[in-house]
C-alpha cells in the first residue's frame, strides 16, 4: 500500500487505517506524531519513530491564548522531520481528542498532507501495533509552511455571537452531556479543565465527542 492510497475513493481522506499504519512505521515519507491529552502517554509507549507533540506547550501560546505562529510551528514540524513531501500522521488519546485538534492546526495552516489514524491510540493498542519507550531519531526536515492561514476553517467570537439564531449556520458542542446541561463545568476525568462558566451556547447542538 502506498502513500497515495491513503487517499483512495474507499478511505476518507482524513484517515489511515491501523493496517496502513503498520505498514509505513518504516517509511521516510510519513511521520507519526502522537498528541495526547495526558501530556504523559507518549512516555509510556508510543509508535517506533513517532514524535510526542504536548498540546500545552508546543501547539498553543500561553500568552495570548492562542494558537502557536507559524514559525513556531514549522520549528517542531521539522524538529520531527516533516519535509515538504511528508505525510503527517495524527493519533492520540481520548478518541484521537488533541490530535484532531492538531490535525484542524495543520490544516488551518495551510497543509493538507495531513492525516488521522483512526481509531487513536487505544485502537494502536488494541490492534497490537509495536509500542517503544525509544526517542525518535530524524534528520531535522525542511518543510515549510504557506504565509497564509486558512481563515475559512475558523470561528472567531463575534461570528459566534452573530450567528446565533441564524438559520444559516449551526452550532455543534462536542463536550459530554453533562457539561452541555450545565452540571458540569469540566469533563469529568478532566477537572482543570473547567470553563469559567456553565452551560452552552444558545441554539447548539449537543453530539458528544467520545
Amino acid at each position: 500500500m502506498t502513500v497515495a492510497d491513503a487517499t483512495s475513493s474507499t478511505t476518507p481522506a482524513a484517515l489511515v487505517t491501523t493496517d496502513w499504519a503498520r505498514d509505513h512505521l518504516e517509511d521516510d515519507r510519513v511521520r507519526f506524531l502522537e498528541v495526547d491529552v495526558d501530556t504523559d502517554a507518549y512516555d509510556t509507549g508510543h509508535l517506533p519513530g513517532a514524535t510526542g507533540v504536548n498540546w500545552k506547550s508546543q501547539l498553543t501560546d500561553a500568552v495570548r491564548r492562542d494558537l502557536v505562529s507559524r514559525e513556531e510551528l514549522q520549528a517542531l514540524l521539522r524538529e520531527a522531520g516533516v519535509n515538504d513531501d511528508t505525510t503527517i500522521v495524527l493519533y492520540g488519546d481520548n478518541n484521537n481528542w488533541f490530535a484532531a485538534w492538531a490535525y484542524w492546526q495543520l490544516q488551518y495552516q495551510g497543509l493538507d498532507n495531513v492525516r488521522l489514524l483512526d481509531g487513536g491510540r487505544v485502537k494502536v493498542e488494541a490492534d497490537g501495533l509495536p509500542l517503544t519507550t525509544d526517542a525518535p531519531s530524524h534528520a531535522s526536515g525542511t518543510i515549510t509552511l504557506p504565509t497564509r492561514t486558512r481563515e475559512e476553517l475558523r470561528a472567531y467570537r463575534q461570528q459566534v455571537i452573530d450567528g446565533i439564531g441564524s438559520a444559516e449556520r449551526s452550532l455543534v458542542d462536542v463536550r459530554s452531556p453533562e457539561e452541555f446541561r450545565g452540571e458540569l463545568s469540566a469533563p469529568a476525568h478532566l477537572p482543570q479543565e473547567a470553563a469559567q462558566r456553565r452551560g452552552h451556547i444558545p441554539g447548539a447542538v449537543n453530539v458528544p465527542w467520545s
